[in-house]
């Protein structure tokens, strides 16, 4: 049985020991997302790429939401794990089992049916609109499986194995690539076949992960006497789930409003946002899976009241983004423009002098990013769900105001330099939150 112990030991080091195999992960999984838009692109043509696109700030917020609650759920697993109550944990994790399957049920039947409005509203282009249906469709038809994979591998990083979840992972997005192949390019099933590929993909990992979880975590798993629902217990979960649940949905809500005004702009537009996403959310990863670490770390020395040991944490792991971030600079400005090439394969100069400098505007602003990320996961686990729901608001209208207020008179250039913006405000924002919550931590200590 695999567990990590961070409540001893250098903080920076079990965090970047950590994140290693989350970093691994994440970009097998961007791995697969460059693979699968490169076979769209190149199979379907760039108006599949920008079906596909089109959709995925809507899928974001169904999965980001039930995915958040998972996080949340993760994190009290990750304090009880911390305070070595062997029996609380158990019953924790019934409580999460039953919370994610009327979560994903109630998802799955409220929004298949609200898919095609919602396209419309968000003023999908005629000419992809079939395309972004058929995707969407299948994708959230299977939003179970991508939940079950992220419960079992949120349940083993709470108990601080990252490194079997990332195996399966692993394999999950090889067979990804090799289903995409099979259904888009021999089958030509289209850009559904793409999203089957996923769906089908997820379900193995999903299966895997909780296989593993049976034969090797039997000492954490609920028995009989642990699937009685508990009030309290309910209560903390679902508040501790929600609060990461909106914050991550109020986020993605704020890119659907942001692709409805990258929609207005045309498919040359969507298809360049679409390309330097994907490369964005590459060099993205180091960020957000430190920041994960140290939201592990967090909780099980937050539960163990090891509070001095989360404040050193928390400047070394800002002190890391920072010089990842002048690094990420450096990559953009030097390998934009062949890495957009070489995800889509078009030399449309509209296309590519777009991403190019999506890319290389985001960059810059990645240290104000890594300080928002880095205190919005460390608070959640210390019971502070207020604020991080609170800056995910400011994000909210800011992408709001930006969409009808900022790009329809400027352009691209207004939804390049959104999110920069954002990030900054926000940063500032849970700094200064994070600096009073700090005193108090002192305090306690």
């Amino acid at each position: 049985m695999k567990t990590l112990d961070m409540t001893k030991g250098s903080p920076i080091r079990l965090i970047l020991q950590f994140t290693v195999p989350l970093l691994i992960g994440a970009v097998f999984q961007q791995f697969y997302n460059f693979t699968d838009t490169m076979i769209v692109g190149r199979c379907l043509g760039d108006k599949a790429v920008a079906a596909v696109g089109a959709t995925s700030a809507l899928y974001s917020v169904l999965i980001n939401f039930a995915n958040g609650m998972n996080n949340g759920y993760g994190m009290i697993i990750s304090r009880v794990f911390g305070a070595k109550d062997g029996e609380e944990l158990k019953k924790t994790a019934a409580t999460m089992l039953v919370l994610n399957a009327v979560v994903t049920l109630a998802l799955t039947l409220m929004i298949l049916p609200l898919l095609r409005p919602l396209l419309y509203w968000l003023e999908t282009p005629e000419e992809i609109f079939s395309q972004a249906h058929r995707y969407i469709m299948v994708i959230v038809s299977g939003m179970a499986a991508t939940i079950g994979y992220n419960m079992g591998a949120g349940f083993m990083r709470a108990v601080g194995n990252g490194r079997t979840p990332l195996y399966f992972l692993m394999f999950s997005c090889g067979l990804n690539v090799i289903l995409d192949l099979l259904f888009v390019a021999v089958f030509s099933l289209g850009v559904a076949g793409a999203a089957g590929a996923t769906v089908l993909a997820q379900v193995i990992s999903a299966v895997l992960c909780f296989v593993y979880i049976y034969k090797n975590y039997q000492k954490f798993l609920p028995k009989r006497k642990d699937w009685k629902m508990q009030a309290q217990r309910v209560k903390e979960m679902l508040l501790t789930g929600l609060s990461m649940g909106l914050m991550l949905s109020l986020f993605s809500l704020g890119s659907i409003i942001l692709q409805k005004g990258i929609n207005q702009l045309g498919t040359q537009i969507i298809t360049a946002h679409t390309a330097s996403r994907r490369i964005f959310e590459l060099l993205m990863m180091p960020l957000s899976m430190v920041s994960s670490a140290t939201s592990i770390f967090a909780g099980q020395n937050f539960g163990a009241k090891e509070y001095q040991r989360i404040k050193k944490a928390i400047r070394q792991v800002i002190g890391v983004c920072a010089v990842y971030s002048v690094i990420s600079v450096i990559l953009a400005h030097i390998l934009g423009g062949p890495l957009v090439y070489l995800l889509i394969g078009t030399n449309d100069p509209v296309i590519m002098g777009n991403a190019t400098l999506y890319l290389r505007v985001c960059t810059l602003f990645f240290i104000p990013l890594g300080v928002l990320l880095v205190i919005r996961n460390a608070i959640q686990p210390m019971g502070c769900k207020i604020s991080p729901v609170l800056s995910s608001s400011v994000e909210l209208l800011m992408k709001i105001a930006f969409c009808f207020l900022v790009i329809p008179r400027v352009g691209y250039l207004g939804v390049v330099f959104t999110e920069p913006v954002i990030w900054t405000v926000c940063a500032v924002f849970l700094g200064v939150i994070y600096l009073r919550f700090q005193r108090r931590l002192g305090t306690a200590a």
